[in-house]
């Protein structure tokens, strides 16, 4: 029996109301960090505190190629009395927020598909962050949609889009589903230590889908082949986000830096990107490519430096803002969503034969990418 082809029918991306400059986010951090040395002033003179650093525009865009961002909630934000965004709560009875988001990518991602309700048969919600523990994102937006079946939440940092695509094209792949809706609502401003200058411009808040399913069943327009899927994970601490359950247990401050989410970004750097390459490399060899067969590149969009220097690695030049498009200028890291980003505004022109590839890295460390090509 023939192994059955499994495609991506559809995909669909859901992008904020609000938006924030970097000139914005400095002028509000840079008031913040003046009031904060000011009202420390003794204890930054006797060495107990170090004085908080200024930021600038400059300094944000050659450290990561990141313009702006979209959140969706913008007041609070830049309130130097606050400095986080603010998310009125919703009773149990609500529409969650996350949920709401992942509804507003999903729907498009539906209709990009040629797809109903009663077509899919499994919905994942990768991201991440879920903004509580249970019930799953995946089964509100699967109620809300009038899914039959299941549905459930994975979390793999910025990894969980491509690893979510990976279970969607396993369950598709063996005949336990016939077609898989994945969502990354990627809510992560309220994660954003605002008060940090090393990381107050890193992230901005989305939403996408893709539509997962069989060949035989696919009508939409725009369908990709999935050729094959590669994950790798490796314990790291240079990414973390401590905030959780057992932070009321352990009778510390929910909001203190470390809580939030910090890395170490120079190891980050150099140690993720030759994971990365030698990672797509590999992948693409198992299908008899090299990477000069690769018609595009959708790559995580962490930061500038790291994609540019990854693709390098493996064109052995640089590559055009063609063949990897680059989104993190307007849209900063959006965690697992970035690759889905870009693909979502760059694929419509590929042609039938043409290879591509998404792929993530980040926290954890985790790496994982889809092979794929246009029909």
């Amino acid at each position: 029996m023939p192994s059955k082809s499994v495609v991506i029918s559809g995909s669909g991306l859901w992008t904020p109301e609000y938006k924030i400059t970097n000139a914005e986010l400095v002028e509000s951090y840079n008031a913040w960090a003046d009031q904060y040395n000011q009202q420390h002033q003794h204890e930054i003179d006797q060495g107990e505190l170090t004085g908080k650093p200024q930021s600038s525009v400059e300094f944000i865009e050659k450290a990561s190629g990141i313009k702006s961002r979209y959140v969706y909630a913008k007041e609070g934000v830049l309130d130097i009395n606050r400095m986080k965004p603010r998310f009125p709560e919703r009773s149990d009875d609500e529409l969650s927020q996350q949920a709401e988001i992942a509804l507003a990518a999903a729907k498009k991602a539906l209709k990009a598909a040629n797809k109903q309700a009663s077509d899919i048969d499994a919905v994942i919600v990768s991201c991440a962050y879920t903004q509580r523990s249970y019930p799953a994102i995946a089964i509100e937006v699967q109620d809300a949609l009038g899914i039959e079946g299941f549905g459930f939440d994975m979390l793999v940092a910025c990894s969980a889009a491509t690893f979510g695509l990976h279970r969607a094209y396993e369950m598709v792949k063996a005949g336990s589903a016939g077609a898989v809706l994945v969502i990354n609502p990627e809510l992560v401003s309220p994660q954003v230590n605002y008060c940090d200058r090393d990381s107050h411009f890193i992230f901005g808040d989305v939403a996408t889908a893709m539509v997962i399913e069989g060949a035989d069943t696919a009508t939409s327009e725009h369908q990709f082949e999935v050729l094959g899927t590669k994950a790798v994970t490796k314990y790291s601490n240079n990414i973390r986000s401590n905030f959780g359950f057992m932070s009321r247990a352990q009778d510390t401050d929910p909001y203190a830096p470390d809580k939030l989410f910090h890395q170490n970004g120079r190891s980050v750097f150099k140690e993720v990107c030759p994971m990365a390459a030698a990672h797509l490399e590999a992948h693409l060899l198992q299908y008899g490519f090299t990477t000069a067969d690769v018609r595009r590149w959708w790559l995580h969009q962490a930061n500038i430096n790291m994609n540019l220097l990854i693709v390098k690695k493996l064109l052995g030049r640089d590559a055009s803002a063609d063949e990897a498009p680059i989104v993190l200028d307007e849209y900063a890291n959006t965690a697992s969503a970035g690759s889905m980003i870009a693909f979502n505004l760059h694929h419509q022109d590929l042609q039938s034969g043409d290879i591509g590839v998404l792929c993530s890295f980040g926290a954890g460390y985790s790496i994982g990418s889809l092979v794929i090509k246009k029909r």
